[in-house]
């Protein structure tokens, strides 16, 4: 095993998932009130963008099925918008950093396995531009240079818990899944890598499981178990 995926939201980056969403649209939706939308609307258009990315089957990009479906269900140009959502990210988004909280020990569990010769792979849910990616990122007290490949609506296909998700990873860095380990807090997205040959790690902080699964199938724990088991790693 030498590359480690890592997801971000609730794991790298802890945070409270509702009230991280709920701040999110909120603010974002804040800004569309002058193209004549109501907040619940607008809102609701937003989560009609994001469930067309989960359900991505890999002929376009995730990009391209949320912005079909913005157009689409709003009648605006793309172009028209693009930037106001650019301009959403770069400053309003820094507002929904107050639904997290994060924790020193991600900082330094990224720091050793760097040390270690590991290969760092930033496996969050394609459901932002790159853009926004990097804000949380750097939320999280992180860099992206940390991470040798990162995933964003613009360069994915499929979304988590697609097993595709993973396979088009796998084909971009070259690896196999026996090469990897995935450390995330949702049972259904990310210990989904477990059924394609991946080691995992259910980190128990924030833990994400809707179906009540029982979670002693996985290798898990809270933040201080993922840095003895990091810890236990070999040198590369």
């Amino acid at each position: 095993m030498n590359t480690i995926f890592f997801d971000l939201d609730g794991t790298l980056l802890p945070l409270e998932e509702n009230e991280f969403v709920k701040r999110y649209f909120y603010l974002l939706s804040k800004r569309f009130i002058k193209y004549g939308y109501k907040q619940e609307e607008f809102i609701n258009i937003i989560w009609a963008g994001t469930k067309a990315m989960i359900k991505n089957d890999g002929t376009k990009s995730n990009e391209e099925a949320f912005w079909e479906t913005f157009t689409n269900l709003t009648g605006l140009r793309r172009e028209k918008v693009e930037r106001e959502f650019e301009d959403f990210y770069l400053n309003d988004f820094s507002c929904v950093k107050m639904a997290c909280e994060p924790n020193p020990l991600a900082i330094k569990i990224v720091q050793i396995l760097k040390e270690k010769g590991y290969e760092l792979i930033l496996s969050t849910n394609p459901l932002f531009p790159l853009i926004a990616t990097m804000q949380r990122i750097l939320w999280a007290g992180l860099n992206p240079c940390d991470f040798s490949y990162i995933t964003t609506y613009e360069n994915s296909n499929y979304c988590k818990p697609n097993p595709n998700y993973y396979y088009e990873i796998l084909k971009i860095i070259g690896r196999k899944p026996s090469d990897c380990l995935m450390i995330g807090n949702s049972v259904q997205e990310d210990m989904i890598a477990s059924k394609i040959g991946f080691d995992v790690f259910l980190l128990t902080n924030n833990l994400i499981n809707p179906d009540n699964e029982d979670i002693n199938q996985f290798p898990h724990g809270d933040f201080n178990k993922l840095w003895e088991m990091v810890l236990s790693l070999p040198h590369l």
